[in-house]
């Protein structure tokens, strides 16, 4: 049997699954974005992919100080956009 990853959400601080989280990455030219693949470049944040938590995330600052930069709306717009999917 394979070990399965598991990563902690920055909102909930709890852990999941690797696949039941999205990944939010700061790339190294200072660039946020939300990486689908799991494998961008760059320093990366867990969030688990519902409305309430992306929210939650939005109100309390916890992405932005886990990428220790400000995170653009547009992202958040972005998330709940995958959370509808």
């Amino acid at each position: 049997m394979r070990k399965i990853p598991m990563r902690k959400c920055v909102v909930t601080q709890e852990r999941y699954p690797k696949k039941e989280l999205i990944r939010i990455v700061r790339t190294p030219e200072q660039e946020v974005v939300v990486d689908t693949t799991g494998k961008r470049n760059g320093h990366g944040a867990y969030l688990k992919l519902n409305k309430q938590t992306v929210i939650l995330a939005q109100k309390n600052h916890a992405l932005d100080r886990a990428l220790e930069c400000e995170i653009p709306a547009s992202i958040y717009e972005q998330l709940m956009e995958l959370c509808s999917e």
